[in-house]
């Protein structure tokens, strides 16, 4: 490695959030030697990885590629696109794929993309099951083979390696399925020969670009600047700076241990890790260092449909009715449970007062409303789309006409701010996978194999 700086232009915290241009740009003026952005998360839930459907827009996805791509490919700039489509999986990586083939014809673009999936096949993932090879994440039961077949899609976090090995083949474009958020940002630094610790460091704090900034934003852009025993974080918009809180604190990002960050093939080490506001809203890190696991694991994620979804938006202003919300709901729910049971109406129903509890549910250490007003969000799951509008249906009804005690207006209980009052939303997914897998090095190198093709 030369002493050289090695500098990575991260646009947005997640691919189609959106960046300001002049931000953008500002960063192009800095020659950036890479341009990596994370695509993906699963913060929006299970549905995404479950229907193959992307959370993210398509019109924005297609607008932030189009003006990287634009900018980086005559300057002959990589760019490395991990979690494509937000979930990572094969519909999710096709669907980035036709984006970018779109952006080529039409900005007459050429260049050589790598594309590597993340989807595991369910045979192996069984397998694996057998030979005691996959634990469960925080409090998840064991995993089952019969969970393995009823789950949509399965994906693995990649770590750098696969990236590596696309950037060997010379590849000007990336596209990547499920990836540890910091793997396509250190990927190109760790072959260059960088400190692997740093470059991963600096990678977690850019896959969400200026969020670590002053003000945050994750629609913003941001600079890394990789050394040999440090790195520098760089605001590009006048707006913001970064302060030795703000990039500590969000090197803690999503984590449960303020010391330990467990990523694929080890975990960053962070005790002895300094930040330094160094002037002009810029702060150099130092002292990262890296701890390789044994045996080596990766993150699966998968998700399984149970069920369809039929919701209604109700409000109350009545302070008879909010004072004794928490018995009315409880009676009204008996009632309904007993008609679906004599019914055989498979499905249940969950209610969620806004005003209340409704964020926190059960934890909210101040269950006492103390506003004029509630919100009622009546959610009704079933195995199938019939018996979940059956199921709103008469939740609303009944909680629409339910005589609790002290009422005076007979007309009606609930407000309604759309007609119809009930709303069908689809299938209800859930995350079945979220457990860790045991590889070996040769497998490893076939788990993602990628295709290399010319744009």
């Amino acid at each position: 490695m030369s002493n050289r700086e090695f500098k990575i232009l991260s646009p947005t915290a997640i691919l189609g959030y959106g960046f300001p241009e002049s931000s953008f740009l500002q960063g192009i003026k800095e020659n950036p030697d890479l341009i990596a952005v994370d695509a993906g998360s699963v913060d929006p839930g299970p549905y995404y990885l479950g229907s193959g459907k992307s959370f993210t827009d398509r019109v924005g996805v297609k607008r932030d590629l189009r003006i990287m791509l634009r900018e980086a490919i005559p300057r002959k700039i990589p760019v490395i696109i991990g979690s494509a489509g937000g979930s990572g999986a094969k519909p999710h990586l096709d669907w980035c794929e036709q984006i970018i083939r779109e952006i080529a014809r039409q900005e007459r673009l050429s260049f050589k993309m790598g594309i590597i999936p993340a989807d595991i096949d369910k045979s192996l993932v069984c397998k694996s099951i057998q030979e005691n090879k996959i634990h469960p994440l925080c409090k998840n039961k064991p995993l089952t083979e019969q969970t393995v077949e009823e789950t949509s899609y399965i994906v693995a976090q990649m770590g750098t390696e696969p990236f590596v090995e696309a950037l060997r083949q010379d590849c000007r474009v990336i596209l990547a399925g499920r990836a540890y958020d910091p793997a396509g940002f250190a990927a190109l630094p760790v072959l260059l020969g960088y400190n692997p610790a740093l470059a991963i460091h600096l990678g977690k704090i850019l896959e969400c670009a200026a969020i670590a900034a002053q003000p945050g934003s994750g629609a913003d852009c941001a600079l890394g600047i990789l050394k040999e025993n440090s790195f520098v974080l760089k605001p590009l918009n006048m707006k913001r700076s970064f302060t030795r809180t703000s990039v500590a604190a969000h090197s803690l990002y999503e984590k449960s241990d303020p010391y330990c960050l467990p990523g694929p093939g080890g975990a960053l080490d962070l005790r002895e890790v300094e930040f330094t506001e160094i002037g002009d809203g810029q702060v150099e890190v130092k002292g990262t260092h890296f701890i390789p696991a044994n045996p080596y694991t990766l993150k699966l994620e998968g998700a399984r449909q149970v069920g369809y979804r039929t919701v209604s938006i109700a409000g109350s202003r009545d302070p008879v009715m909010i004072a004794g919300i928490n018995s009315i709901l409880k009676a009204v729910e008996m009632h309904v449970k007993e008609i679906l049971e004599n019914e055989k109406i498979d499905g249940y129903v969950n209610t969620h007062i806004y005003g209340k509890n409704a964020v926190m549910g059960e934890l909210e250490p101040n269950p006492s409303i103390t506003s004029h007003e509630i919100g009622i969000l009546l959610e009704a799951v079933g195995k199938t789309q019939e018996n979940a509008n059956t199921i709103c249906s008469i939740m609303r009804s009944t909680l629409l006409h339910y005589g609790y005690p002290g009422r005076i207006s007979t007309a009606g209980n609930l407000a309604f701010p759309f007609s119809p009052s009930d709303i069908q939303t689809g299938a209800v997914y859930e995350f079945s996978i979220y457990h860790l897998m045991e590889v070996s090095q040769d497998q490893l190198k076939r788990l993602f194999p990628e295709s290399v093709v010319q744009i």
